[in-house]
């Protein structure tokens, strides 16, 4: 689904991930779970693009729902798979955490997990290789991806900002939709590690690009949200202070 010119989803407002298309290739954001490989070849088909155009995945962190059929375009097209360095034994499979799921319900959690089974979510393939980056980094990649560190969801958590197409991706730093209580609107993640640090680290948004920087700032989970950061923040301490 196209969101702007050469900005694309695949996946919905339940577990997306996203591509950045230019002239020189695509750089994809996440990559969902498993069974997204066919959303993945349906929407490069629908741009006259193959997984060979892609020269990197960049993931926001390391969960099982973000990097999903990632190894599967390092293993059989060479796509480097980058991942920031605390979150790197995450996405190899060789550490995981269990948040707690306090306030769920009923039905949007019954949606969710439908959603993954369907996607084959309980088929997670971890990476073998990474390649590390760090807070600041600026990626050779289609769309020239700079990396803001958002420490907290977990360890290490981050953003990424492409300004060439005015796109900030802040994966589970925030959610726009929450998978396991149904609201919708900017507000702190599930299954986030450490909810103090996740909801400090969102300063670092305003700080790096500025409050009254507009454009797309899109989540993994919930609908891209398009306005300026002042807005977004304004808009999640609202749930906070509530």
């Amino acid at each position: 689904m196209e969101l702007a010119p050469g900005l694309r989803r695949i996946g919905n407002d339940i577990i997306a991930a996203h591509l950045i298309v230019d002239d020189s290739g695509i750089t994809l954001i996440d990559a969902g779970l498993a069974g997204h490989w066919r959303d993945l070849q349906r929407e490069l088909a629908e741009i006259g693009r193959s997984p060979a155009d892609i020269r990197g995945v960049v993931l926001t962190h390391g969960d099982s729902d973000h990097i999903g059929f990632a190894e599967r375009l390092r293993r059989d097209f060479g796509v480097p798979v980058f991942v920031h360095e605390a979150d790197a034994a995450r996405a190899r499979g060789e550490e995981s955490t269990k948040p707690a799921w306090g306030g769920a319900k009923i039905a949007p959690v019954l949606r969710f997990l439908a959603y993954s089974i369907r996607k084959d979510g309980l088929r997670t393939t971890h990476l073998s290789e990474v390649r590390t980056v760090a807070d600041g980094d600026a990626l050779e990649l289609p769309g020239s991806p700079k990396v803001i560190g958002l420490p907290g969801h977990s360890p290490g958590s981050i953003a990424i900002h492409v300004p060439s197409f005015s796109a900030l991706f802040v994966g589970d730093g925030l959610t726009t939709g929450h998978v396991l209580t149904g609201s919708r609107g900017p507000q702190p993640a599930p299954f986030t590690d450490d909810p103090t640090a996740a909801a400090a680290s969102l300063t670092r948004l305003e700080t790096e690009l500025g409050a009254e920087w507009s454009g797309w700032i899109i989540p993994g989970h919930g609908a891209p949200w398009r306005g300026s950061i002042a807005e977004l923040l304004h808009a999640y301490r609202s749930t906070q202070s509530g």
